[in-house]
Order: C-alpha cells, then structure tokens, then sequence
C-alpha cells in the first residue's frame, strides 16, 4: 500500500538548551487507516499534529504528504488535504451553518454542491437542524466539538487529524460520532489519527495505537 504521509526522524525544540518537545519522531501513515495517537498530558501530542498541519516547522528531519516534503506544498493547498480539528477549534462568530459552508467557499465549490455535501454530512453525524442558526456563544462545548468535527469531514480531505475530539462529549455522543468517521475510513479511505486519553475508546475504534511520551514515539502497535 502506498504510503501517504511520513515523518522521517523529525524533531522539534523550544529553544537552545531546552528539552526537545518531539524528538526523532518517525512514522508511516497509509490510506484508509484510523490511527489512535495517546501518551500523558505533555507529551507532545498537539504539537505532533501542529507539525503535520504546517501550524509549527520541525527544527530537524523531513515530513512528506504523497512523497512531497511538505514544506514544498503551500500551505492553504496543504491544509485542504490534512485538516486539523483542534481542541479549542472556533466559528470566528460566525454560525454553525456558515462555519460549515465557509471551507467549501474556499474549495471555490457550486452553492448547489455544497448544501449537498453539508446535507449529507450532518445527516452522518446526527447533527440536529437546529443547531445551524446558533453562534458559538449559544452553543455548548460539545455541540461546538460536533460542529467543527463535522467542518473538518466536510472538506473530504486525505488525512484529518482530530487532537482529542471527545473531550467534551458524553459517551453515547461519542461512540457515534467516532462510529461515523470508522465509516468513512473503510468506505472511503480516509486516514485518520486521533489522540485521545480515553484507551478503551482509541482500542475500540482505531486498528493502530501510537504511544508518545516525553516527545519520543515509544510504541507503534496494532490497537
């Protein structure tokens, strides 16, 4: 299987004589596989996902997108293709409707086209109606989780990366949410990583779990 995206003993250090955050970290990510990213508070989780996105650069080693070192890609075009679904992700005041059509604007994708693929992926996730109108102000923590997991979904990239997407979701929401994104891995190919601190939800969903601790990547294991 052709590899999508790869990490080649890539680091990353805060300042001279300070402890690297990531340290010679490499790995190998393919197609259509959902990918559990978890270690101890500090680890260097977000700031692994930062790299990958292009929100940070590595201070050593090479990261590649389709055999591409993605310091060659521009970033917009990048992160059309390997979104990032933080923890604190905002709707920049706008409301849920127009956070979720705003990314397929810059796609430069048909209005009609659009309603469709929204349409489709609320419809996946259980999205209620009414939660369009409202703004992040009227929304809570989970519902705004939700609804920027159902923006990134919607872009259809190739790898989406999700830094601890149920962390403010109760366990039912969870588990269906996380059911949603499974499917679309098998159905469609998407190559997911998640870090998430809950072990029997990443052992439940995902088919690889990738251990980090101190910024070194310890283990590299089927889930």
């Amino acid at each position: 299987m052709n590899t999508l995206f790869e990490l080649d003993t890539v680091g990353l250090v805060a300042g001279q004589g300070m402890p690297p955050i990531l340290d010679s970290i490499s790995l190998s990510l393919c197609p259509g596989e959902f990918v559990a990213l978890v270690g101890p508070a500090g680890a260097g989780k977000s700031s692994l996902f930062k790299l990958m996105n292009r929100l940070r650069s590595a201070s050593s080693g090479t990261i590649y997108f389709n055999q591409q070192a993605i310091a060659t890609i521009p970033v917009c075009e990048l992160r059309q293709q390997v979104m990032l679904a933080g923890q604190d992700s905002r709707l920049l005041g706008m409301t849920a409707q127009q956070a979720l059509h705003y990314p397929l604007i810059l796609q430069k994708l048909p209005a009609s086209d659009r309603e469709t693929r929204v349409a489709d992926c609320l419809n996946r996730l259980q999205i209620p109606q009414e939660w369009l109108n409202k703004t992040e102000l009227e929304l809570s923590g989970g519902q705004q989780q939700q609804i920027a997991i159902a923006r990134a979904l919607v872009t259809q990239p190739q790898l989406l990366l999700l830094d601890e997407p149920t962390s403010a979701l109760d366990l039912g929401a969870a588990h269906r949410i996380l059911s949603t994104i499974q499917a679309q891995v098998k159905e469609q190919g998407l190559t997911v990583v998640m870090s998430n601190h809950q072990l029997e939800i990443a052992q439940k969903f995902c088919d690889r779990l990738l251990y980090l601790e101190q910024g070194r990547l310890l283990q590299d294991r089927a889930a």
